[in-house]
C-alpha cells in the first residue's frame, strides 16, 4: 500500500520538524520546506528516512507569493518524479516567525510583515497547491494561543493568527465539496527558539508561565507534532473547521 503524502512548511527546526518526524511515524512521505537553513532541513530528511519513509527538502520563503508558483512546479515534480505521480494527503501551513514589540513602537512595515508570513502566505499557497490535493485530504493551519488570550508586545503577532483561526473555517466550509478537512492548532508556550528562544533560556520566565498551567509545565515541540500527526491522519475524519488549542491548560 503507497505511503500518505504530507506537505510541512517551515519543518527544518521546532514544531515543523517535529510535526514531519511524527507525521513520518504515521507512515506519511514528507515534503518539507525550510527558508534558510539547508543544512537542517537536510538533516530532518535524514531522520525521516532513518524512519523508513521517504522524504524531500524545498526552499520557500512563506512571506512572498513571488515564489509560490515556482514551488507549486518544483513539488508536482517530486510528486510526479519520486512519488509516482501521486497527490498530497496533508498540508501544514507551519511556517512563520514571532516578534515581540510594543504596540505603540510597532511600524506599519513590521505589521505587514506579519500579514505576509502568518496569514497571506498560508492563504495563497493553500490555494496554489489545491491542486495537487487529494480529495479527502486534511490541511492544518498553525495558530497560537495568543490568539485567545493577549500578552504585552505581541499586537502585530496575535491578531494574525486569529485571522488564522477564522480563515481555517471559511476553508473548511468552502472544501466540504471535496471532503477536505481544514484545522487550526494552537500551541501555547513552547520551548523552542521562537523569540530567540526566551522561553527556552530564561528559567524565570519559563517558570512564571508554567505556574499559569494547569499541568504545570510549559510545552515541548512533541507536545504539538503528535496532534498535527493526528489532524492529518484519518483518525480525526470528523474533526473540520476547529480551533484545536494544546497548551497543557494555560490561563484557564
Amino acid at each position: 500500500m503507497a505511503s500518505k503524502i504530507a506537505l510541512v512548511t517551515g519543518a527544518s527546526r521546532g514544531l515543523g520538524k517535529d510535526s514531519a518526524l511524527q507525521l513520518a511515524k504515521k507512515g506519511f512521505d514528507i515534503i518539507l520546506t525550510y527558508q534558510t537553513k539547508k543544512e537542517f532541513a537536510d538533516e530532518v530528511v535524514k531522520d525521516i528516512e532513518s524512519i523508513g519513509q521517504k522524504a524531500f527538502a524545498l526552499s520557500l520563503d512563506i512571506s512572498t507569493t513571488l515564489g509560490f508558483d515556482q514551488f507549486t512546479s518544483e513539488v508536482k515534480e517530486i510528486l510526479d518524479s519520486q512519488l509516482g505521480s501521486a497527490k498530497l494527503d496533508a498540508l501544514v501551513n507551519n511556517a512563520g516567525i514571532g516578534i515581540n514589540e510594543s504596540f505603540e513602537t510597532t511600524t506599519e512595515e513590521t505589521l505587514d510583515a506579519m500579514t505576509n508570513m502568518h496569514f497571506k502566505g498560508p492563504y495563497f499557497l493553500s490555494q496554489k497547491l489545491l491542486p495537487l490535493l487529494n480529495d479527502g485530504s486534511s490541511i492544518v493551519n498553525t495558530s497560537s494561543g495568543l490568539a485567545r488570550w493577549s500578552y504585552g508586545g505581541y499586537s502585530a503577532y496575535g491578531p494574525m493568527k486569529a485571522a488564522v483561526d477564522s480563515l481555517s473555517r471559511y476553508m473548511a466550509l468552502e472544501l466540504g465539496v471535496r471532503k477536505i478537512r481544514v484545522n487550526s492548532v494552537a500551541p501555547g508556550a513552547i520551548e523552542t527558539d521562537f523569540g530567540g528562544g526566551v522561553l527556552r533560556d530564561v528559567a524565570e520566565f519559563n517558570q512564571q508561565l508554567a505556574s499559569q498551567t494547569a499541568l504545570g509545565r510549559v510545552g515541548l515541540p512533541d507536545d504539538i507534532g503528535s496532534v498535527v500527526a493526528f489532524l492529518c491522519s484519518n483518525e480525526s475524519k470528523w474533526i473540520n473547521g476547529q480551533r484545536v488549542e494544546v497548551t497543557g491548560g494555560f490561563n484557564l
